[in-house]
């Protein structure tokens, strides 16, 4: 854990920003961008939003109606679908390299997908490893 281990103060950056709704690649780049700033200001853990890779559902209503769903709907599930990460996935191992490279605890806000169900859950990333994830 290097000098980490040694700290018995631990400087915490809690970062308040939206997901890029249905861009991973968007996301995943602004999450990099606000770790880096963390890192560069003494953070040791950083702290992202719920959902923030995967995104929010506020506001989503998959096109539903009360025994229905429009066309529209099931293709804006599809794309909420599409972007919830696996645990092997690409996703997962860029959060365990970022935080690997700005040597910092990343805890990070996902929608995952275990088979066929979707987890909002939190990836817990230390020092370029990867936790088991952690959901509800």
């Amino acid at each position: 854990m290097g000098s980490h281990s040694q700290k018995t103060i631990v400087k915490v950056a809690i970062v308040q920003a939206g997901t890029v709704l249905f861009d991973n690649k968007k996301t995943l780049q602004k999450l990099r961008d606000y770790a880096r700033q963390a890192a560069e200001s003494g953070a040791d853990l950083v702290l992202f939003p719920e959902a923030f890779i995967g995104g929010y559902l506020k506001g989503l209503t998959f096109g539903v109606r009360m025994g229905t769903r429009s066309e529209e709907g099931r293709d804006e599930f599809r794309r909420y679908w599409e972007c919830a990460i696996q645990e092997d996935g690409p996703e997962s191992k860029q959060l365990a390299a970022i935080a690997d490279e700005f040597n910092i605890y990343l805890v990070t806000g996902v929608i995952e997908r275990i088979g066929s169900t979707l987890y909002c859950s939190i990836r817990v990333n230390t020092f370029g490893r990867q936790t088991s994830p952690k959901l509800h």
